[in-house]
């Protein structure tokens, strides 16, 4: 099976409508969530193959098949994360800026940024007193690379 587009999201779809349905997922790193083709096996074992026709990324909770019987929904492997929550608006420019200078992607969830765990990340973070957390998460989302150029 070829999908081509994501059918919507897990959470736009009623109990009702989820209970009646076989449920399948596909278990997915962070950075597999950026590829447009790849191939997959669900944890029922049945091979897909995506090759996404819009330029979107997928996301935990994508559902990439549905029929009467059946879903097939994205679930994203959990990652360790470093869960920064910096005391200050002083203190998060501060932290902000040092990690952008390392082009490090960034997400930001309630009072925390989050970074895919790095030892020279939390070595930085422990130099600079800033709070953070080790934690293993699902992210709902990629980390995407930070693009530029100093041309």
């Amino acid at each position: 099976m070829i999908i081509e587009q994501i059918v919507t999201c897990l959470d736009d779809i009623s109990p009702e409508n989820r209970i009646q349905r076989h449920l399948e997922k596909v278990y997915l790193h962070s950075d597999d969530l950026l590829k447009r083709i790849q191939r997959v096996v669900t944890d029922h074992g049945r091979e897909l193959g995506i090759s996404l026709i819009q330029s979107a990324s997928l996301n935990h909770g994508d559902v990439l098949y549905m029929d009467d019987s059946s879903l097939i929904v994205v679930e994203v492997v959990p990652e360790e994360v470093l869960a920064i929550r910096p005391r200050s608006l002083q203190e998060m420019g501060d932290i902000a800026h040092k990690l952008g200078n390392r082009h490090l992607p960034a997400q930001f969830e309630e009072d925390r940024m989050l970074v895919q765990y790095d030892y020279l990340v939390e070595d930085l973070l422990k130099q600079s007193d800033v709070p953070y957390t080790r934690e293993k998460i699902k992210v709902k989302q990629p980390f995407r690379p930070i693009g530029h150029s100093h041309g």
